[in-house]
């Protein structure tokens, strides 16, 4: 029996949609896989009279039952009283912390779950949780230490080398991520969780063409996965890819209808692959959900280019520059957009503010490009 939770456990990560409006490279973008918590569906505990009799009393049938009916505040109200009555039950405190994880009590839950260890070091379940907790904390050195005593007790869970993957990582033990995630695939082939641990750890330790076989797979796992499915559009555009990367960035955008970063991405790639119609769909899409993302702007000027339209392309990469003064390329397009409407004092102006700038490029394999006028 499952107990439906919140979804976030930890505070490690940012969902696309949530994402800073502001020029976010390639290389950023690949950060953003989701944690193991938004993966992993971890059961809940077993409640019965046969792992504790404290479950026999009729609070415990209740708590039972509200885990059964996934009702959480009933759940919560029965675990309540049966801690009062079974102070010394390691399975009621560790229910107890279970529940103040879900009700984003985390204070509460840490107690419980050091209290569950104290009354029964050997109880695996209390350390992978409070590891968790200690992770989303950015304790990395309790997380690691919570995380290998649970792996110790039971190191056949690949939920656990996955979370000790993500606490590495996050500790900048880049190899020991590695081997940890590695270990996770092996142990369960078929978790895409497992995959996404191994794919941030491969693109930690520079590993980019085994970091992209690692999102393959996941994605294959998780094929509604609107984050996995935009990381591997991103991973292929990181790899110059660019026609690969429209596919899994359509069904990205179609699960996350409003992440601007899958629309804007999805829009260069359809521009640099000639699709300029389908391109500006997206774009435009792109600037409405995040008017302040200046590589949107640019993306759609370029494809206004592209088609002709010269004085949509203008507007756009002035837009560009305004709302990221510091974006050197889009200075250098509308530079050249200046020059061919031929208004050269505007040109220079733009040219020498992109002199001025270092070169700050969002999808770092795009060069420069001419304007071709009719």
């Amino acid at each position: 029996m499952r107990l439906k939770v919140p979804a976030i456990l930890l505070l490690s990560a940012a969902c696309l949609t949530r994402l800073t409006a502001q020029e976010t490279s390639v290389d950023d973008l690949l950060k953003k896989l989701p944690p193991p918590e938004k993966l992993v569906q971890k059961p809940a505990p077993k409640i019965s009279a046969q792992v504790d009799p404290a479950f026999a009393t009729p609070d415990g049938k209740k708590l039972e039952a509200a885990f059964r009916e996934h009702k959480l505040l009933p759940a919560v109200f029965a675990s309540d009283r049966l801690v009062k009555a079974f102070p010394r039950s390691a399975q009621v405190r560790y229910v107890d912390g279970f529940l103040g994880i879900a009700t984003y009590q985390f204070s509460i839950a840490q107690r419980e779950l050091e209290k569950a260890i104290a009354l029964d070091p050997k109880f695996a379940p209390p350390y992978l949780l409070l590891g968790m907790l200690h992770s989303g904390a950015h304790h990395h050195k309790l997380a690691i230490s919570h995380l290998e005593k649970f792996l110790a007790l039971n190191p056949k869970s690949a939920d656990g080398w996955i979370f000790l993957a993500e606490a590495e990582g996050n500790a900048g033990h880049k190899a020991e991520a590695l081997v940890d995630a590695k270990r996770a695939t092996e142990l369960a082939p078929a978790s895409a969780g497992a995959w996404v641990e191994l794919a941030r750890a491969q693109t930690a330790n520079g590993n980019s063409s085994e970091s992209l076989r690692a999102v393959v797979r996941a994605a294959q796992l998780a094929p509604d996965n609107a984050s996995i499915l935009a990381n591997l559009g991103f991973s292929y555009i990181n790899a110059g890819r660019i026609a690969d990367a429209i596919a899994p960035l359509e069904h990205a955008a179609h699960f996350a209808p409003n992440s601007y970063l899958v629309h804007a991405q999805l829009g260069y790639c359809l521009e640099e692959t000639g699709q300029t119609g389908p391109a500006l769909d997206h774009l435009r899409r792109a600037t409405k959900l995040a008017p302040t993302y200046s590589p949107a702007w640019e993306h759609l000027g370029l494809t206004y280019e592209k088609q002709g339209k010269h004085r949509d392309a203008l507007k756009s990469f002035r837009r560009a520059t305004e709302v990221n003064p510091k974006y050197k390329l889009a200075w250098e397009h509308l530079a050249q957009e200046y020059r061919a409407a031929e208004q050269p004092a505007d040109a220079q102006k733009a040219e020498a503010r992109a002199a001025a700038l270092q070169t700050s490029v969002p999808n770092e394999h795009r060069g420069k490009k001419k304007p071709q006028h009719s």
